[in-house]
């Protein structure tokens, strides 16, 4: 069985309904998730643990808010992860934290 992975990156306008894809190799699935709100980052993160993600990596843009507001809506379902890289340069070289 493949490990399931998400990888979720927060832009302007992201809908998390609309902008998501899956990569599969026969070790991983990964599903590709835009959110636009660390509210949007938080539900849609539980709800991949929920269904069995098992890890989940947080795009540069989130601070350290964001990543502190997805790994406690996971709690202990999935391993929360974060590719620090913050201000973004997407996000007008602003934090993540800076817009909520």
């Amino acid at each position: 069985m493949a490990l399931k992975a998400a990888f979720i990156f927060i832009a302007p306008q992201g809908d998390p309904s609309r902008h998501r894809s899956i990569t599969e190799t026969p070790e991983v699935q990964v599903a590709t998730i835009a959110v636009s709100s660390y509210v949007q980052a938080a539900e849609t993160a539980r709800e991949l643990a929920e269904q069995g993600c098992a890890a989940i990596e947080l795009c540069g843009g989130f601070g350290h808010q964001g990543a502190a507001l997805v790994a406690a809506a996971v709690g202990s379902l999935a391993s929360v992860g974060v590719v620090r890289f913050d201000p973004h340069p997407l996000l007008g070289h602003r934090s993540g934290d800076e817009l909520g």
